[in-house]
C-alpha cells in the first residue's frame, strides 16, 4: 500500500464546512492531510484511522502576527497544519475533545469568519465580475461571425454563470447565518 496519495477536489469559498467534513472522512479512512496545492490537489499521508476534526479559519491579521495566531490554536489543543490562500487549516482528535468542539464557538464568531471571507475574497470577486466578466460577456455576445468570437462568448458565459452561482451561494449562507445570530 502506498503511504501517500493525491486527490483533486474543488471547494468554493462557501463550502468550507463541506471541505472540513471531506478532510475528516479521509482521516477516518486512514489518510491525514499533509499539504494542499492550487487549484485543489490534496496530499494525504497514510495513518491510523481516527476520528479527527478539521477546521478552517480565514486569518484576518495576515502574517504579521502568525506566531501568536498559531500559538492560540496550540493553547486550545488544535494542531496547526498550514495556510493556503488565506485559510488556516487546523485539526484535533475527537479523543481529546469534550464533545464536539469548533474553533468558532457560536454563530457570532462564525459570522465574523464569513465577514472576513467576504472582505478578503468576495469583494475582489465582485470587482472582477463587474469590471471584467460581465462587460466581456456582453461585448462578446454582441460580436458575430468568427468561431473565435463564439468561443470567447461561450467562455465568458460559463464564467458569468460560475460567478453568479458563487455570489448567490455566499449570499444565502451569509443571510442564513446572520439570521441565526
Amino acid at each position: 500500500m502506498k503511504d501517500r496519495k493525491r486527490e483533486f477536489r474543488i471547494f468554493t469559498i462557501v463550502e468550507y464546512e463541506k471541505e472540513q467534513e471531506y478532510l475528516r472522512e479521509r482521516h477516518n479512512n486512514g489518510w491525514k492531510l499533509v499539504h494542499l496545492t492550487f487549484p485543489g490537489f490534496y496530499l494525504f499521508e497514510a495513518c491510523e484511522p481516527e476520528d479527527v476534526v478539521y477546521q478552517l479559519d480565514y486569518h484576518k491579521e495576515g502574517l504579521g502576527s502568525q506566531a501568536s495566531y498559531v500559538q492560540m490554536f496550540k493553547d486550545c489543543g488544535w494542531e496547526y497544519l498550514f495556510d493556503f490562500m488565506g485559510y488556516s487549516y487546523v485539526r484535533k482528535s475527537m479523543a481529546t475533545m469534550q464533545g464536539e468542539e469548533e474553533i468558532f464557538s457560536d454563530d457570532s464568531s462564525r459570522l465574523d469568519f464569513i465577514d472576513r471571507v467576504f472582505k478578503g475574497r468576495m469583494i475582489p470577486l465582485l470587482i472582477l465580475f463587474l469590471l471584467v466578466i460581465l462587460p466581456q460577456t456582453i461585448l462578446q455576445g454582441s460580436f458575430s461571425g468568427s468561431h473565435f468570437n463564439h468561443a470567447l462568448f461561450f467562455l465568458y458565459l460559463v464564467l458569468l454563470v460560475l460567478y453568479i452561482s458563487i455570489i448567490i451561494r455566499f449570499a444565502v449562507q451569509y443571510h442564513t447565518l446572520k439570521h441565526r445570530t
